[in-house]
């Protein structure tokens, strides 16, 4: 992959002219830069976004607030109520849903979760039109969690790893039967593992192959291995000749965008016909330092935006974006506060930045 897209490209129809998407993508509507793109945000409700994606004038009294720990301090997040998901979806195509990964839907008892209350919230008030992805409760996941143990955090390993019934019974059946047709696909983010508490590739390998073996096929899987030892042959020929989805990711300990196109040999490789693209945040900036940075979200943040890092994360995520494009395959471009400053802001550059290359080549 490479900053500027093959020399012989052409249009699959006639597109829409450049000017009229540019115009809606300076508004923050970027849902039809192109008919393979579909951009969003991890998150919504963000009171920081109103004026920008939520009207003021709808939305404007109905803010609630609630403390949260970040780096040992405490920050107030402002929230819209689930219903305003309505305008979100005014001006993005996808919307990830991070909330999924904390706790399963459906409780060990069988009692629904208050997850899966807020996921048919989301279903009522969202169009027709909508698409979610879904984040797989850590619970499956995580190799080790981390718990409290004697009055002290530490991890622990998790028996509940990798297990196929969690999984399905517990998580993606609830989300299916919430969502139906708007569930466009999960993701599958492994926490980072150090390599001495990893296992071999071949084994690795053979743990997610007896999962994936057992689960269902009808909701695309996107795997997200965030620790970079793991992307190795072993693993990315397993991934493609199960048909499985690798997720692009800009992430703190993770290798560029354009080193992980090459991993995966150039090509995507889920049978859906999608493909997923997470902007997370800096790489080799960690979680904290990033969310400082970011908050509130109301604005690109220079310590953020205006970075070496940031121009190669939108130069390489738009000539993925472009790849894509060229293989017809439809890419969700995800997009989060704590990789820009604000994530529509992140979204519209994107957009205006594949649309210069679509001046150009006529896309």
């Amino acid at each position: 992959m490479s900053a500027t897209p093959p020399p012989d490209s052409t249009p699959q129809s006639a597109p829409r002219p450049v000017e009229a998407r540019r115009a809606e993508a300076d508004a923050y509507d970027v849902r039809r830069v192109h008919t393979s793109l579909r951009f969003g945000s991890a998150s919504d409700r963000y009171a920081a976004w109103i004026g920008q994606v939520y009207p003021r004038d709808v939305w404007g009294g109905e803010v609630t607030t609630r403390k949260k720990r970040v780096g040992g301090e405490s920050v107030e997040e402002r929230l819209l109520p689930v219903a305003s998901v309505e305008d979100y979806f005014l001006h993005f195509g996808v919307l990830e849903i991070d909330s999924t990964y904390y706790r399963p839907l459906v409780e060990e008892t069988g009692k629904p979760a208050p997850g899966l209350f807020q996921l048919q919230h989301y279903n009522d008030a969202a169009p027709a039109t909508a698409r979610f992805l879904l984040k797989v409760p850590q619970q499956v996941v995580a190799r080790r969690l981390r718990r409290k143990v004697d009055g002290r955090w530490t991890y622990v390993e998790n028996p509940d790893y990798l297990d196929p019934a969690l999984f399905t019974d517990r998580f993606l059946h609830p989300a299916q039967k919430a969502l139906g047709v708007k569930l466009a696909g999960v993701i599958l983010e492994q926490p980072y593992e150090r390599a001495r508490d990893s296992p071999d590739p071949d084994t690795f390998v053979a743990e997610w192959d007896r999962f994936v073996a057992d689960v269902p096929n009808d909701t695309p899987l996107h795997f997200e291995i965030r620790s970079s030892h793991q992307l190795t042959p072993v693993y990315l020929e397993w991934l493609a000749n199960r048909d499985l989805g690798f997720c692009f990711s800009h992430w703190q300990w993770l290798p560029p965008i354009i080193d992980q196109w090459r991993l995966v040999g150039e090509r995507f490789t889920s049978a859906s016909g999608g493909a997923v693209l997470r902007l997370i945040q800096p790489r080799d900036m960690s979680f904290d330092d990033s969310f400082r940075l970011a908050y509130p979200f109301e604005a690109p943040a220079p310590g953020l935006s205006d970075t070496r890092d940031a121009r190669r994360m939108v130069d390489e995520a738009t000539a993925l974006m472009y790849q894509a494009v060229e293989a017809g395959v439809t890419l969700d471009v995800v997009c989060n506060n704590r990789a820009w400053g604000n994530a529509p802001d992140l979204a519209r550059t994107l957009a205006n930045r594949f649309l210069d290359f679509a001046e150009r080549k006529g896309a």
